[in-house]
């Protein structure tokens, strides 16, 4: 691959068998106009066949490349390692429970390349395929968010976005980032704009996340993005004389 604006799909995935092979032929068609892609399946240690059935589709997808984590270790690690063993210069990154959609990924990187510097678009689900309970506390969570990060964002737990891999490694690193990838981004100088995009129903498997789980970490999580916010003077304007 050529980097630059070429194109690496990073999807983490943990007990997603059914899952996999539909959503990884849903990203192939919607890289078919990118000459120069790959797709980067991180299985987050498994317990079922997601390895197996990944592995068997590379044969069938040439633009395909799976890793696995030998235990699990949470979604922002697997984005970090696909992010890391990226060969392209712009990422996407989507869940792997097939609820985003791949078709809007083209929308997505036109915003990215239309404007230099932007860092970041990121989806946001028009119309929401969850339970009450979790679009309840997606709400709130993302209102208290929003209130004390101050980064404009209506949707931070959409797993749909494309961003410029060197914006993501000048991030520092913490398990949880990818929920906080708007206003770390933000953080660098980089513009961050939003898309709607279309969200569907999981159809197999079951969500790794709960209401109560999200929120025992959250706070913490908060607190010291707010921190990092605070502890940071802006980019430096460097210039080699």
């Amino acid at each position: 691959m050529s980097g630059g604006s070429a194109v690496s799909v990073v999807v983490p995935v943990k007990d997603e068998a059914g899952n996999v092979a539909p959503l990884a032929r849903e990203i192939a068609a919607a890289l078919s106009a990118e000459p120069d892609h790959e797709i980067v399946f991180v299985d987050d240690g498994s317990g079922d066949d997601t390895a197996a059935v990944l592995a068997g589709l590379k044969s069938e997808i040439p633009a395909l490349r799976v890793l696995r984590h030998g235990c699990n270790l949470g979604q922002s690690r697997g984005i970090r390692t696909g992010v890391l063993a990226a060969r392209g210069g712009i990422i996407v990154t989507l869940d792997g429970d097939g609820q985003n959609d791949p078709a809007d990924i083209p929308k997505l990187l036109a915003l990215l390349r239309a404007d230099p510097k932007a860092g970041l678009v990121s989806g946001v689900r028009v119309k929401r395929r969850d339970t009450a309970s979790r679009r309840l506390a997606s709400r709130l969570g993302n209102g208290i968010r929003n209130a004390l990060l101050g980064d404009g964002a209506a949707d931070t737990g959409c797993g749909l976005k494309a961003f410029r891999r060197e914006a993501f490694l000048a991030l520092p690193y913490f398990d949880h980032l990818h929920r906080y990838l708007i206003a770390l981004v933000q953080r660098e100088g980089w513009t961050v704009a939003f898309v709607p995009v279309n969200h569907r129903p999981r159809l197999t498997g079951a969500s790794k996340y709960t209401n109560f789980g999200r929120l025992l970490v959250s706070i913490q999580d908060l607190l010291g993005v707010r921190w990092l916010q605070r502890r940071h003077r802006g980019p430096a304007d460097v210039r080699e004389l």
